[in-house]
């Protein structure tokens, strides 16, 4: 089993240098990959909308340079946010730069707030599921280095060109729970699906991952491809041996990949215990 750290809270007290702390701890420290959020102000629900909150893909850059194991990634980039070559152009040059350690983490989209406030047309849930598969579509033609034009229904480009190409094609992550389309689309174009740590024992969980399977077998899909990673909290209470039990627990539901936030920000000791439970999480 993996463990990831999520940095959602960007008050830390002492500002860019608490950023380069953090992910200089997680990285030596061995977690997966570092994550972030992609909102234009902050969204994190312990917190308020005036908060501090760097620009994702801005922020990759900066922990490109900060890192040299760890992935990054965007937990999740909505589609709406950005015309679809320049996002991928972006996780290209990420993954270009980093040697293979990108992530494309996506999904539709659901800040209708913060989307009208920015400026930014949100539109029909309908439509930006079809944006969301041509975005995929553009991806797989610029990271393969197809320039040839694309015409869809809501993107058309003339010849787009990815150049340098990623070290590797980066790894589709699409977020969403929703049973009939989301997880249908991560059994047919992903490489992980992110679910939520609800309080209920685990139940929303096992029961998400059986509609998954059977979208997998529907579609003939290897159900063990799709890493089934999950969006869990560490707690004030927490410990390295609690977080580990919890971890234990996840596992037995199908999950392989713990994906941690925290109320606040991170500190040198709450992602310590993240880094010292590393090597028994992944015995698990």
């Amino acid at each position: 089993m993996k463990v990831s750290v999520t940095v959602t809270d960007h008050a830390w007290a002492d500002g860019v240098d608490g950023l380069r702390r953090i992910a200089s701890i997680a990285d030596e420290g061995g977690l997966d990959t570092i994550w972030v959020p992609d909102h234009l102000f902050q969204a994190d629900p312990t917190s308020h909308p005036q908060a501090e909150l760097y620009e994702a893909i801005t922020m990759l850059g900066f922990l490109a340079a900060t890192t040299s194991r760890a992935r990054l990634g965007m937990l999740v980039s909505p589609v709406p946010f950005r015309p679809p070559a320049v996002q991928v152009k972006a996780i290209a040059t990420l993954d270009a730069l980093t040697r293979g350690r990108a992530w494309f983490g996506v999904g539709i989209g659901w800040e209708g707030d913060e989307a009208k406030a920015m400026g930014i047309p949100l539109g029909p849930t309908k439509d930006r599921f079809e944006q969301l598969e041509e975005l995929l579509d553009i991806a797989d033609r610029m990271f393969a280095g197809d320039s040839s034009p694309y015409q869809g229904k809501h993107f058309q480009l003339e010849g787009p060109i990815c150049s340098p190409r990623p070290e590797r094609r980066p790894p589709v992550l699409i977020g969403g729970t929703g049973e009939q389309k989301t997880l249908r689309m991560v059994a047919r174009r992903a490489d992980a699906c992110n679910l939520f740590d609800l309080p209920d024992a685990g139940t929303t969980v096992r029961h998400k991952l059986d509609v998954l399977r059977a979208h997998c077998d529907e579609l003939g899909r290897g159900y063990d491809e799709i890493a089934k990673t999950l969006s869990t909290r560490l707690t004030p209470d927490d410990t390295v041996g609690t977080f580990v039990e919890r971890c234990r627990e996840q596992a037995s539901w199908g999950i392989d990949h713990a994906i941690v936030i925290r109320t606040g920000p991170w500190t040198p000791e709450s992602v310590g215990i993240l880094t010292a439970a590393v090597p028994e999480v992944a015995g698990l």
